[in-house]
């Protein structure tokens, strides 16, 4: 039975992990969502993704998820017309981030919802070793 809460452990504490990850990815995206290109006519932030994946892990036997990739979104920038800014191009058009705040804070709630998730099968398995141990006494 140890051997199962702490496999159970080990899942959610890779869950927890690759969560944490996430919520990393989505401040970036939020503290960049304004940030446009040095130069004239140059490409400003890209949102930036995270994509997970399955992963075996050997010292437990049991399948994990990790972080497969943090890729970069390849949307259309949206333009502004603001020919004083520095980063206008000829046309007085500045290329402003793909990043919108709106699916940024979707994507939070659903990744604290998801750590929180995980956090409660590690207490409550923890728990259970905890009330074993005191039955062995």
């Amino acid at each position: 039975m140890n051997v199962d809460l702490t496999k159970s452990m080990t899942v959610s504490a890779a869950g927890m992990e690759a969560q944490t990850q996430r919520l990393r990815v989505i401040a970036e995206n939020l503290a960049n969502q304004s940030t446009t290109a040095s130069a004239p006519g140059g490409d400003p932030y890209r949102r930036k993704t995270i994509t997970f994946e399955n992963q075996l892990d050997r010292a437990s036997g049991v399948e994990t998820v990790k972080v497969k990739e943090i890729g970069t979104d390849k949307g259309e920038l949206p333009r502004r017309y603001e020919p004083a800014n520095p980063a206008a191009d000829a046309q007085g058009y500045v290329k402003l981030p793909n990043v919108d705040s709106f699916i940024e804070m979707m994507d939070m709630r659903e990744a604290e919802r998801s750590y929180n998730a995980n956090l409660a099968a590690m207490q409550a398995s923890r728990s259970m070793m905890n009330r074993t141990i005191e039955l062995l006494k």
